[in-house]
């Protein structure tokens, strides 16, 4: 199929890890290979703490992902994390490890398994990612979208990450977070 779409790069690839369409695993140089002017288009964006103080210029706030530490450029005295981008202002919003940590998620596109709809809340273990053990959390339903009520924090939630329900052994569903 790659092939027949003209990835060429993709159809040698022999193994499927991380991001499987992406040679090397290198996203970045993906990007920069597939959207012309890229780099033109998004450097010089701000490095803001999460009290909205700017403390650097950074490349382009697709060069960067939440809850990301390494690579970011930028010292100040302590580990700093991605904790927040914001694509319309070319932001990147820098915290430390408590700044990751969130107890509410909000779900979209919806694909329901188990039951038609949750209209009342459903205690569930949520995933927010591949790896990830599960959280206990309370979901609820809210017209297009699911309110996820995690029973601790979970770190690292970001927008367009998967985001799976299980109650019990039965997959209730999943999206994608927002």
């Amino acid at each position: 199929m790659a092939m027949d779409m003209g990835q060429i790069e993709l159809a040698g690839k022999s193994e499927s890890y991380e991001i499987c369409f992406v040679p090397d695993n290198d996203y970045r140089a993906f990007l920069r290979h597939k959207v012309e002017d890229l780099e033109e288009r998004v450097a010089g964006g701000n490095f803001v703490l999460t009290d909205g103080t700017i403390v650097g210029k950074h490349q382009g706030y697709p060069f960067y992902t939440i809850g990301q530490r390494k690579g970011l450029g930028i010292a100040l005295g302590q580990p700093m994390f991605v904790t927040n981008i914001d694509p319309v202002t070319n932001t990147v919003v820098l915290g430390t490890a408590d700044a990751l940590e969130r107890k509410q998620a909000w779900v979209k596109n919806l694909n329901l398994i188990k039951y038609e709809s949750i209209t009342e809340p459903i205690e569930a273990v949520t995933k927010i990612r591949y790896k990830d053990a599960g959280t206990q959390s309370s979901i609820l339903q809210m017209g297009e979208h699911m309110k996820v009520d995690f029973h601790h924090n979970v770190s690292g939630i970001a927008p367009g990450q998967s985001a799976v329900f299980y109650e019990g052994n039965d997959l209730l569903g999943g999206g994608f977070l927002m």
